[in-house]
């Protein structure tokens, strides 16, 4: 009885979604620091913590070796027992070593991927409950927080899982380019002594120039990058519609040369009979229905499209209120 009760209160611990990250503002500083050193390259970096409910507690992360000072041969290797070494020296001085997920930087947005979708099924085979915390430099240096906690939903995870990504089972299971993703809500914490120095640390607030920084209208170059990479993705789109054209009219045109093959044979099987002969095979076997191809990566274009309008509508907004206020200034 003890058994089955302790069993069903594990089994509802397990249901409990993720609702909340936690994260330890000494990791914000940590992976913000290794992502901006490391510019223009994309760095990526383990996170490690506490799965409490429907808390996800971050209190620690390392950073994995930078590929490109590896030799190729033997890299994934390596960077295992990279791990496994870090992991075993964390253990032995009491930090938390549970693996929660990973972090990596991208530019101006661009994560979603199909790598990333891939590197979600990597993680998930053994860590039921991981997140991915995805840092954008130059949104933060443009006063953004920069920081995004992602997480697959647990639909579109069991029909990928299960290669069930074309365009009809999709339909069939209502599964848009909206619930690929879910974005998670964030939240920094810091140890007492930690805000007891910021307290002591803090200044009167007093206008200073990081005060004025924020009335800079939007640079004309962030602007252009969104809308670069905008119409970039609405030409991928496109060429992904072309394939889906493509691959229906071809099926389309196979189809009718199979009716014809098959309706000829239906008439050479009539003749055969009405002669007494045994009728042939009505198989075509030069007949092979075309594979649907995938919706992934349409689905994820779209999401690449409207992250970056939403960008640009953003820097719009904001220019157009720093205008007005600028101009209220000066009247």
């Amino acid at each position: 009885m003890a058994l089955n009760f302790a069993a069903s209160i594990k089994q509802k611990k397990e249901e409990v979604p993720i609702t909340n990250v936690q994260v330890e503002g000494v990791v914000v500083a940590k992976l913000i620091k290794h992502c901006k050193d490391c510019l223009p390259s994309f760095v990526t970096g383990q996170l490690l913590g506490l799965d409490i409910g429907s808390t996800l507690e971050i209190t620690y992360s390392f950073p994995f070796p930078n590929k490109s000072d590896q030799d190729v041969a033997g890299s994934e290797d390596d960077d295992a027992s990279y791990q496994l070494e870090m992991m075993r020296c964390l253990r032995e001085v009491n930090v938390d070593n549970n693996t929660v997920g990973w972090y990596q930087s991208t530019y101006v947005g661009s994560y979603q991927t199909l790598e990333l979708v891939e590197t979600f099924m990597s993680y998930q085979e053994s860590i039921k409950r991981c997140v991915c915390i995805v840092y954008d430099p130059q949104a933060a240096a443009q006063g953004s927080f920069g920081l995004k906690v992602l997480k697959l939903k647990e639909k579109f995870f069991n029909l990928f899982k299960e290669g069930k990504v074309s365009a009809t089972q999709l339909n069939q299971e209502g599964i848009t380019s909206k619930d690929i993703f879910q974005e998670l809500p964030i939240t920094v914490t810091n140890s007492s002594l930690v805000a007891a120095m910021f307290s002591v640390l803090q200044r009167d607030s007093q206008a200073d120039q990081g005060t004025f920084d924020r009335l800079h209208i939007s640079e004309p170059d962030s602007l252009e990058k969104n809308l670069e990479f905008m119409m970039d993705s609405v030409d991928e789109y496109h060429s992904k519609v072309y394939q889906v054209s493509q691959y229906h009219r071809m099926s389309q045109r196979l189809e009718v040369q199979h009716q014809q093959w098959l309706q000829k044979r239906k008439a050479e099987n009539a003749s055969r009979r009405a002669a007494g002969d045994d009728p042939l095979s009505e198989e075509d076997p030069n007949y092979t229905p075309l594979n649907e191809p995938s919706r992934m990566e349409s689905f994820l274009i779209s999401n690449q499209t409207t992250n970056f309008s939403e960008k640009i509508a953003l820097a719009g907004g904001q220019t157009l209120q720093k205008l007005c206020v600028m101009d209220s200034l000066y009247k």
